[in-house]
């Protein structure tokens, strides 16, 4: 199984980012608080990764530190969490926020996330509560590398990115407009809308 990557981004466009590996090319997804520290492309990344392995598939899932990974382990042991949900939970809230609603039971914040009801909340909860508590996963992270992003389109981009994330299109492109004035660069889109959206 793989663990862990390291070589040059080749592309990046969110969900899913392509890495170069000594010649071969490893095509990953993503969350975004992950793209927020990648590289330009062409720069050296590392990469903790999840190697999930399907009758019909091998999906490489990758994340900038090690707490990220396991946590992105833990969800998918809940009931009704699959992978694509488990991104758009760590989208939308850093290890820190989502280790700090588990502990404190907040499904209000929890619901805030694409395709997390009510229920889905409370599951979550009660199964990661004991999980966090012995992997201590709010402790501190292995570092991968630095930061931000272009795009030829950033605004589409920002839009295609919270769409893949699960938010309805026009949704999407109503959180990016709202704060489109504070920055125009594409990361900085995405998480102002997200943050956008997680307050509305």
């Amino acid at each position: 199984m793989i663990g862990f990557l390291s070589g040059k981004l080749a592309h990046k466009h969110p969900p899913f980012l392509l890495l170069d590996v000594g010649g071969v090319g490893y095509e990953l997804e993503a969350p975004m608080t992950t793209f927020y520290q990648l590289p330009d492309p062409g720069q050296p990344a590392a990469l903790f990764v999840h190697h999930l392995v399907r009758e019909d598939a091998q999906l490489l899932f990758g994340f900038s530190d090690r707490a990220q990974r396991e946590l992105f382990r833990a969800l998918l042991k809940v009931t009704g969490i699959g992978p694509r949900v488990a991104l758009a939970i760590l989208s939308t809230l850093s290890a820190e926020q989502l280790v700090a609603c588990i502990q404190h039971a907040d499904v209000k914040t929890l619901t805030r996330v694409p395709g997390i009801g009510a229920k889905t909340a409370e599951r979550m909860i009660l199964d990661m509560r004991d999980r966090i508590a012995s992997a201590g996963a709010s402790g501190a992270a292995d570092d991968a590398t630095g930061a931000a992003a272009a795009a030829h389109d950033p605004v589409q981009d920002a839009v295609g990115a919270l769409i893949a994330l699960g938010y309805k299109a026009a949704e999407a492109a109503k959180a990016v407009r709202a704060v489109e004035g504070k920055s125009g660069e594409r990361d900085d889109l995405i998480r102002n809308a997200l943050q956008h959206l997680s307050r509305a």
